[in-house]
């Protein structure tokens, strides 16, 4: 078994990064290159704007390579929780968001000829208990009425030709989508140079200073300078940025992925052959590799991943999980492990816009592979001074009470929503 993402060890390497030393003037500066600092680098680039990307050490190292591989539309809540927080207006917009985010992807893919195995799978919300179903139905009557009516609503015995474990019913969102996200943001970074911007690998921010309208960004390569910063960096983010930090909880996130299934393995297990994701609070998620590979993921542990041994440890939780799941495969070999972060925000609702002299896109919560490309090009447009598209924009971001960097409260969120997942 190998503790890497799969991601990472089956996409073509990134060779287009910039050497020599780090210097110069640029107009916009990125810090970060996952998907919403390549996404923001390129459109930037395409219109003649001199832009640098920084990473820290490679592209797609970070979130943007150790996900679960969904494009899934609609939100990180029920769409009937998102109107009571932040108005009908606003919840639908940011639906919508989440629904040209997956548009924006493809086009993008046709575009620069990534190839990257994208496909409209569909995805499937699982009820893992009967009451859950119920309301999964309550949300799926205001999504289908109010915002988008290319979804069903699957009983239980509709679910035996989707997948093979007694569930209790489902939502189906048909726009959803996947890919292969190892390709998809190597070719997303090659178009990005193709277009003229530069990127640095392993090239960590290490200072950060504003004045006289520019900002000079240190690392152990060189100086640049530039007009405009976006930061990028998500559960990554250096101390440096503080104001980002007391926002954002780093928490771990892992996956497994079996060896190749057979095809009897797949018909008794993933015949819907769509992404899915259960409806238990810590629950899980999955879906079927473009090599036949189930890639099965959750929140393993609430802690953050940090070494091949915590990593090892979150592996064999998920293949109990797995099993439990899915009894058939409890014997299947695990060929891959490993673990990422996830930059959650207190209501697990995205944040975007401008702060203490930067740009910024990030606190995706668990959902940023479809949104982070979108929102990019959304934050670029912005620092270009083009239409506002920002659908998160003026909403209130608190600090996490208590939290400077380091969440040591992780433990006892975890057992809330342990128990939460016992009693409901």
């Amino acid at each position: 078994m190998q503790f890497e993402s799969y991601w990472h060890d089956t996409a073509p390497t990134f060779a287009g990064g910039a050497q020599g030393p780090v210097e110069g003037h640029y107009d916009v500066a990125v810090i970060g290159a996952g998907f919403t600092g390549l996404a923001a680098a390129r459109q930037l680039a395409k219109t003649g704007v001199k832009v640098v990307v920084l990473e820290a050490e490679r592209v797609g190292w970070g979130a943007s390579g150790r996900n679960g591989g969904h494009l899934n539309n609609g939100l990180a809540h029920s769409f009937l929780s998102a109107k009571s927080a932040l108005g009908v207006e606003r919840a639908v917009a940011l639906y919508k968001a989440f629904d040209d985010s997956i548009d924006t992807i493809e086009a993008i893919i046709a575009e620069e000829g990534i190839d990257c195995n994208f496909r409209r799978a569909g995805k499937l919300k699982l009820a893992s208990k009967p009451q859950h179903f119920d309301a999964i139905a309550r949300n799926f009557e205001a999504v289908h009425r109010e915002v988008d009516p290319d979804t069903a609503l699957l009983t239980e015995s509709d679910l035996k030709s989707e997948v093979g474990s007694p569930f209790h019913g489902a939502m189906l969102s048909k726009k959803s989508a996947m890919m292969h996200m190892g390709r998809y943001v190597a070719g997303l970074a090659t178009a990005a140079a193709r277009h003229g911007a530069v990127i640095f690998e392993r090239t960590a921010v290490t200072a950060h200073r504003q004045g006289n309208g520019r900002h000079s960004l240190t690392t152990a390569r060189g100086t640049v300078t530039a007009d405009h910063v976006l930061v990028a960096t998500g559960a990554y983010t250096p101390s440096l940025f503080n104001y980002f930090r007391r926002r954002i909880v780093s928490v771990g996130s892992f996956l497994i992925a079996t060896r190749p299934l057979t095809d009897a393995e797949i018909a008794a297990t993933m015949p819907g052959n769509r992404t899915c994701v259960t409806s238990m609070n810590i629950g899980n998620y999955f879906r079927l590799s473009p090599d036949k590979r189930l890639i099965f993921g959750g929140r393993a542990r609430f802690s953050a991943t940090s070494d091949q041994r915590s990593d090892a440890r979150s592996g064999d939780i998920l293949r109990a999980s797995l099993a439990e799941i899915f009894p058939q495969l409890a014997g299947v070999e695990i060929d891959y492990c490993w673990g990422g972060l996830v930059d959650m925000t207190k209501d697990r609702y995205p944040r975007a816009g401008y702060v203490d002299g930067v740009w910024y896109a990030m606190g995706y919560s668990g959902h940023g592979a479809q949104l982070s490309t979108h929102l990019g090009m959304i934050m670029a447009d912005a620092i270009l001074g083009k239409a506002d598209r920002n659908p998160i924009k003026g909403l209130d971001w608190p600090a996490v009470p208590g939290h400077f960097g380091k969440p040591w409260f992780l433990p006892l969120v975890g057992l809330y929503y342990k128990t939460l997942d016992r009693f409901q």
